[in-house]
Order: C-alpha cells, then sequence, then structure tokens
C-alpha cells in the first residue's frame, strides 16, 4: 500500500457514545490543563495566548474528563480564516485517543449512524467514528462570541 493511500487521522474520544474522526491537518495540538478538578472541563481554555472555546459533547453521559492525575486534554482545532474564530477546542473524554493512517480499504462506510453535527461516519475496527462538521461547529462559536 503507497503512502498517497493513507489518511493521517486524529481519533477523539467526546463522550461515551460519540468518537470523531479528524484529519491530522485540521488539529492544531492536543493541550493538557493540570491541576483540573471535578468532571467538567471549562467553557473556554487560554492557549498560547488566546481564550479558546471548548466543546463538551460528554457531560451528559459522566465519562470522565480527567486522568486520575488531575489533568484534563482539550484537542484545538484551527479555524478557518476569516470566520471570527481562530481556535475552538473540544474536551476529550475517556480512553481512545490516536493518531492513525488509515485507508478506505479498513472502514466501512456508516450512512446510517451519522450525526446530525457530522458529514460522515465509518467503522473501524469495530468502533463507530463520526466526521464532524468542523466549519459548521466553528461558525456555531463565532456567533455565539459575537452575541457575548
Amino acid at each position: 500500500m503507497s503512502d498517497e493511500a493513507l489518511t493521517s487521522c486524529v481519533l477523539i474520544p467526546c463522550s461515551q457514545s460519540e468518537s470523531w474522526a479528524v484529519p491530522q491537518i485540521c488539529l492544531a495540538e492536543i493541550f493538557t490543563l493540570p491541576g483540573t478538578t471535578g468532571n467538567e472541563p471549562p467553557a473556554e481554555v487560554e492557549w498560547r495566548g488566546q481564550s479558546v472555546p471548548v466543546l463538551d459533547l460528554g457531560k451528559e453521559d459522566g465519562k470522565s474528563w480527567h486522568e486520575q492525575r488531575g489533568a484534563g486534554l482539550v484537542a484545538i482545532f484551527l479555524g478557518l480564516e476569516g470566520e471570527g474564530c481562530e481556535y475552538w477546542g473540544v474536551a476529550i473524554r475517556g480512553e481512545g485517543l490516536a493518531i492513525e493512517k488509515i485507508s478506505s480499504e479498513q472502514v466501512t462506510d456508516a450512512p446510517d449512524d451519522v450525526l446530525p453535527h457530522a458529514t460522515a461516519a465509518f467503522r473501524l475496527n469495530e468502533t463507530l467514528y463520526q466526521v464532524p462538521d468542523l466549519d459548521g461547529f466553528q461558525k456555531k462559536f463565532s456567533e455565539e462570541m459575537g452575541a457575548a
């Protein structure tokens, strides 16, 4: 198999029932927030001198946000230029965070399982992954920031 047939994806557990698969190029950083207490991530984090809004998809399902040592993880996404929100994040909940090179032969499309905020869904190694509408999330944050 050639390298051109592989896509480098970040697999992100967002809640007990939802995991994302995003191209690695869309991600700025996996940010560690030390000294975290409680099970709720903050609505925004300070990252590289900027206030970054954080989406939490798992606040209702009880999946742990922070590790036993008191650190929580947030995936920071690169926003599209000119959309009013340069960066935004999603709280990482649970296990399964990984970077994998994936080929189309490894996945099974799951069009009946696409969530409203996703553009596609597929199964990889028995796990269902959503391909989130990153542009839609960025626009939502931009609108919320403009209203604030």
